[in-house]
């Protein structure tokens, strides 16, 4: 199995901690060189320097930048391509506050579209050129369960994920002639700050941290959360030669808790 990305550039965003920190050490033990993408520069220097380095031309860099500032974005990106085509692009972003979706606020949804799938197109529109001159190229989109099952109060999530899934479905047919895949990685409860967070909220509202995790898990065959890594794991091998025609397609990692069949 052809797993090798060594002489490839990834972009990873939201990279400075969670699945996105997790699936820059996977790409880079594959051999690819990485770009890495949030607002916490420190944090970002700090992985850069920590992750491995040891193929031929590889090296790391970073680039700090709010998604949410789509003008920023952009410029961002534009320097990232013209330095070294993009032969990978991870979209990663953290989700939206919880709450029900009647009572959100119509700001609420559009910043979680402006910094979901508006910075998805941005990023997309910047690297595509580069994939489609290598005739290599994989855009992996994390986003969520939510896609084939809405999770109860997360309103907003569940719209934008939905909406996230829509655009990669569509753009995957659109580019897959030129060598590139589109594909959505559906986390399931996984040990990341986005989880912490979820958690914590229950907790405030009254209920013990033992009480929010034991109901999380009730709907979990395999009893357990999800670590960073295994999520990663699916990210790199979608990244990879090998997964050359899977294209279009939506991955739940989540233990078994989705009960859609497809």
């Amino acid at each position: 199995m052809d797993l090798r990305l060594t002489g490839r550039h990834a972009l990873v965003c939201g990279a400075s901690q969670g699945l996105g920190r997790a699936t820059a050490f996977e790409l880079a033990e594959l051999g690819a060189s990485l770009t890495l993408l949030s607002r916490s520069a420190d944090a970002l220097a700090a992985l850069a320097a920590e992750l491995p380095a040891g193929h031929p031309g590889q090296k790391h860099r970073h680039v700090a930048v709010d998604m949410l500032d789509t003008a920023a974005l952009a410029a961002a990106v534009a320097e990232i391509v013209g330095d070294h085509a993009v032969h990978v692009l991870v979209n990663n972003s953290g989700g939206p506050p919880p709450g029900p979706v009647w009572s959100a606020e119509p700001d609420a949804f559009l910043a979680a579209y402006r910094q979901h799938v508006i910075a998805a197109q941005v990023l997309a529109q910047a690297c595509l050129p580069g994939m489609r001159e290598a005739r290599y190229g994989r855009i992996v989109n994390i986003i969520s369960t939510s896609v084939k099952e809405p999770i109860p109060n997360l309103g907003v999530s569940n719209t934008t994920r939905a909406a996230m899934a829509g655009w990669a479905k569509t753009l995957a047919g659109e580019v897959a002639a030129d060598g590139i895949t589109v594909n959505n990685i559906l986390p399931g409860y996984t040990r990341t700050p986005r989880l912490e967070a979820l958690v914590e909220a229950s907790v405030k509202a009254g209920r013990t941290r033992e009480e929010v995790e034991k109901g999380l898990l009730a709907s979990v065959p395999a009893g357990r959360f999800a670590e960073p890594a295994e999520i990663a794991a699916m990210v790199a091998f979608l990244a990879s030669p090998a997964a050359g025609y899977v294209n279009g397609t939506s991955i739940a990692i989540d233990g078994g808790r989705t009960r859609a069949l497809n």
